[in-house]
């Protein structure tokens, strides 16, 4: 394996995305080439740390425009691609799945056909180490009891339109090395949190309301049970897999840390009392707020990342106390970067409300 590797990721500018563009830039000597179609959740302004290092290049595109990629591919050369480009937001399925259809399959489809052919041209040294890195979600295995955990060979049941959009891309992944080759690793994951997260989502909507003194809303009684990941912690650990994971084999990567929604959100207006004191606030936690339940809302998801451990040494380094902390600090400090968010692109409404 070349000792300068170049990495093309997908959805870069994305949550995740734009975790691991930093973290190849910060601690490794790779380069990295996003490719991001800079929707609503696309944020040139998270990937600012690294824009002007020299490793880094940015290219606006759409993964389902097969004429772009093929000459992305051919002008970049990668090898490392690493696929997070998706529509990932449960509620925004519910209201509009077409676009997660589009996106998560036939986007992904696209990007296999064109990965598959640069990758057949390539010189045998360098096919050899040649690797196509999907990244996928714990939602493809549906819903939890009380008990277990789901691993590498959990049966697939997804329950939701993005949970299914996301398992259908999956099959596709392995399909192409199966079938025609292609060296393949997948992962799924369990629910990140920390910087640079767009505020739709559970915990950055709850620091940013409960800064402003709104609701903080959860579903049902609260009860929906979540693994939690700290994204910088999974993003060391997707860098990993594209390094030493074995070609067609998939990964679960967890956080080890199980709570339920109101426990987050409690956790949440505790920081923030500490952190962030308000007389005419009061207590955030007077805000909570129960709202009818999301439509199909899964009840648990947890993950065995043993694997991940054992094969490949990886483990989290952060605690989800320690992570919420670091969280909640980072959007105290960074009020500019989702201000402009708020005011601008999603203002805190509530989505995938069914009439």
């Amino acid at each position: 394996m070349r000792s300068q590797r170049r990495f093309l990721v997908t959805g870069g500018a994305g949550f995740i995305g734009s975790a691991v563009v930093r973290h190849i830039i910060g601690s490794t000597a790779d380069g990295v080439l996003v490719v991001d179609k800079l929707t609503y959740a696309g944020n040139l302004e998270s990937l600012a740390p690294v824009a002007d290092d020299p490793r880094y290049a940015f290219e606006r595109a759409d993964i389902v425009d097969a004429d772009k990629m093929r000459e992305v591919f051919a002008d970049y050369r990668p090898d490392v691609v690493m696929h997070l480009a998706a529509e990932s937001h449960v509620d925004r399925s519910i209201d509009g799945p077409a676009e997660f259809i589009h996106t998560n399959i036939v986007g992904t489809h696209i990007l296999l056909e064109t990965a598959l052919r640069y990758w057949q041209g390539l010189p045998d040294d360098r096919r050899a180490d040649f690797r196509f890195h999907h990244i996928s979600t714990d939602e493809v295995f549906g819903s939890l009891g009380a008990h277990g955990r789901f691993c590498e060979t959990t049966a697939y049941a997804p329950r939701s339109p993005y949970s299914a959009s996301k398992a259908a891309s999956d099959h596709l992944v392995r399909s192409w090395h199966h079938t025609y080759g292609l060296p393949v690793v997948v992962t799924n994951c369990s629910n990140n949190y920390g910087p640079y997260h767009f505020p739709e989502k559970l915990i950055p909507l709850a620091i940013i309301n409960g800064l402003e003194g709104k609701k903080l809303p959860v579903y049902g009684a609260g009860n929906h049970v979540r693994d939690w990941l700290y994204v910088d912690d999974h993003a060391r650990a997707l860098v990993i897999v594209a390094a030493k994971g074995r070609v067609g084999e998939t990964y679960c990567i967890g956080g080890g840390s199980e709570k339920t929604n109101i426990e987050v959100v409690r956790a949440i207006c505790a920081l923030l009392d500490e952190l962030a004191p308000d007389r005419a606030i009061g207590r955030r936690d007077t805000l909570i707020s129960f709202v009818a339940d999301r439509p199909g809302h899964d009840l648990r998801y947890a993950i065995d990342a043993s694997r991940m451990t054992s094969e490949l040494g990886w483990r989290p380094r952060e605690t989800f106390a320690s992570g919420l902390r670091k969280t909640v600090e980072w959007y105290l400090a960074n009020r500019p970067w989702w201000q402009h968010i708020r005011d601008r692109v999603y203002g805190g409404e509530r989505l995938g409300v069914l009439t």
